[in-house]
């Protein structure tokens, strides 16, 4: 006989503004890509159920966090109890690549713990648009740059893993989660 475990695990989805972070929340709950872009005030919240091999039953309870600088304070208070993050950036905007440390420490300093983070590379339909534009080029960011960055947060002892991800296309949204959902597991997200 399988025992079902069920459990609520609280995530942050954090990143600069504009790099897809609620687009890959509301294609990860169904809801669909649209192309417009509009600001997250504060923080937005979602709640979705999940079975993962072993017997386990899990709700993930998505608080989507605004990116812009002047949400910094009220972003604050919504790291606390999280057991997880998706830290987004652009595969076509360098510098949200290069703010990811500040939304690391701002996490964990918030969360009062080094808590698993999947670093997403989203946008990956629109790095080849960019490749043949000599100027936009540059603000690519390679998948082996987000490994790198990947694998150099894990030698700290984080569980931390890195997908590309397209909320466009929906490639690798749902695997996004999932995989956030196994590395909380991993790092005893049970007890």
């Amino acid at each position: 006989m399988v025992t079902i475990v069920t459990a609520l695990f609280k995530v942050v989805l954090m990143g600069d503004g504009s790099v897809g972070k609620t687009t890959l929340r509301k294609v990860y709950m169904g809801e669909g890509f649209r192309a417009q872009y509009m600001i997250t005030i504060g923080a937005d919240f979602a709640v979705k159920k999940m079975h993962l091999d072993g017997g386990h039953d899990v709700s993930i309870q998505i608080w989507d966090l605004a990116g812009q600088e002047h949400f910094k304070s009220v972003r604050s208070t919504f790291y606390k109890g999280a057991q997880g993050a998706l830290a987004v950036y652009s595969t076509v905007e360098r510098t949200s690549f290069d703010n990811l440390p500040n939304w690391l420490n701002e996490c964990w300093t918030n969360s009062g713990k080094k808590i698993p983070i999947v670093l997403i590379g989203n946008k990956t339909d629109l790095r080849e648009q960019f490749k043949d534009n000599p100027v936009m080029r540059q603000t690519i960011v390679t998948t082996q740059e987000g490994q790198k960055y990947a694998e150099a947060i894990s030698r700290t002892g984080v569980h931390c893993s890195f997908l590309e991800t397209s909320a466009k296309t929906g490639e690798n949204v749902e695997a996004a989660f999932l995989e956030l959902a196994i590395k909380i597991l991993e790092a005893g997200g049970m007890a």
